[in-house]
């Protein structure tokens, strides 16, 4: 299934955001500022230790969420035009996604079909087909084996019969989302349960990838998810390097199906306060953490953006691995857009892997210990209560708060 890019109507004044989500987001968050308080849910909610630990949760995960679901794989502006291509197997299945001549992108398992070697690497530009490093079988950017070699090798078989294995693939709105194994196509905008008006209009396809890193720890791979989905560590934790950017222990949070939107205000926020609403702009006053399940962050930060996507490794309980993309509006040309993509790269990189992710593995060694059945989240964390319902119920186990 494909999806032209999306390029939604920027509201009045000029933001990325729709005009009636914003006006309804300013008053909300300006009546939390006013009132000294945030977003809370009914009651606190108890989330058993074993969501970290249990193997067998590991195992109903890596089939169900990193097999049979529909994943965000990329953003569109990686393979703009014919021939470009991406691999991706941070997930456990090697994928091959392609751009062919006729613009359409596909993904396939980047397997050979005669020996089972990876017929690409990496990530191109323009590329005409993909040559099997092993017996050199080749593919066309349309999955297609152009042909059997030799030929008096294989008697009675056919190229089509031996072209790459497609998969489910969703282009829209500037992302592209895949299923790791193959079946039937999928809607996108049913994936996204809401979200996908709202993602239209900040135009992701016009972006441009600027650096990606990849970041392994020991510690569960929702982890990584539960760090970005509330703002009460922000203070403490991050008090030497963005503290001082964000209004302290306010939250917006809304659930969009098994997908959520937290809004971060920025300590600028409450300058929106009696301004005409044509110059209201959340977006460029806020962090704003999209979370497409069940792996992915999509954080919108004024000017750029960034992904997230987290990943289990090993036995799937305690170790993971993490990918961060940083993208920018437009190429850098000038030095001062390098040190722009520069600095914020660095600053990604540094209060996550230094100050989130060094508490998120001590989180994870604490599971590990007779020290308590649940951590707790409170009324004032809706994202992190919202995500681990949903997982549990998309993994088909009890409401951990009722177990």
């Amino acid at each position: 299934m494909r999806h032209r890019r999306a390029r939604g109507a920027p509201a009045a004044n000029g933001s990325v955001m729709l005009r009636d989500t914003q006006v309804e987001l300013v008053n909300r968050v300006l009546g939390y500022i006013d009132n000294r308080t945030t977003q809370m849910n009914e009651r606190v909610y108890l989330n058993d230790v074993s969501t970290y630990t249990s193997l067998e949760q590991a195992r109903l995960e890596r089939e169900k969420f990193f097999r049979q679901m529909p994943q965000f794989l990329t953003m569109s502006c990686q393979i703009p035009n014919p021939g470009d291509y991406f691999t991706d197997d941070l997930g456990g299945v090697p994928i091959l996604l392609v751009r062919g001549r006729d613009g359409v992108a596909r993904a396939f398992l980047n397997v050979c079909r005669h020996r089972g070697a990876r017929v690409a690497a990496g990530s191109g530009k323009g590329q005409r087909a993909f040559i099997c490093p092993y017996h050199g079988w080749t593919y066309n950017t349309e999955g297609g084996l152009v042909a059997l070699t030799p030929p008096d090798g294989f008697p009675d078989m056919t190229c089509a019969e031996r072209s790459l294995t497609p998969l489910p693939l969703a282009e829209g709105h500037g992302m592209i989302w895949v299923r790791p194994s193959p079946g039937d196509a999928f809607d996108l905008d049913e994936t996204l349960g809401g979200l996908a008006p709202e993602l239209a209009n900040y135009d992701l396809g016009g972006f441009v990838p600027y650096k990606t890193a990849t970041i392994a720890k020991p510690m569960n791979w929702k982890l990584v998810v539960d760090t970005f989905l509330e703002t009460w560590h922000v203070a403490t934790l991050h008090r030497l390097t963005v503290a001082s950017v964000f209004q302290p222990n306010v939250n917006a949070y809304d659930a969009f199906g098994r997908n959520g939107r937290l809004i971060i205000p920025r300590r600028s926020f409450k300058d929106m306060k009696g301004k005409p609403e044509a110059e209201w702009d959340v977006p460029l006053h806020s962090a704003i953490v999209y979370t497409l399940f069940p792996n992915t962050l999509l954080v919108w930060q004024g000017k750029h953006l960034e992904t997230w996507r987290s990943f289990p490794r090993g036995d799937g309980a305690n170790e993971c691995i993490t990918e961060a993309t940083l993208y920018l509006p437009r190429a850098p040309e000038t030095q001062k857009e390098i040190d722009y993509g520069e600095r914020n790269m660095k600053l990604l990189l540094d209060t996550v892997e230094q100050e989130d992710f060094p508490v998120a593995a001590d989180i994870h060694a604490g599971a590990h210990t007779p020290a308590q059945r649940h951590t707790t989240f409170g009324r004032n964390e809706p994202g992190l209560q919202h995500y681990h319902r949903t997982v549990r119920e998309a993994l088909g186990l009890p409401d951990a708060a009722n177990a």
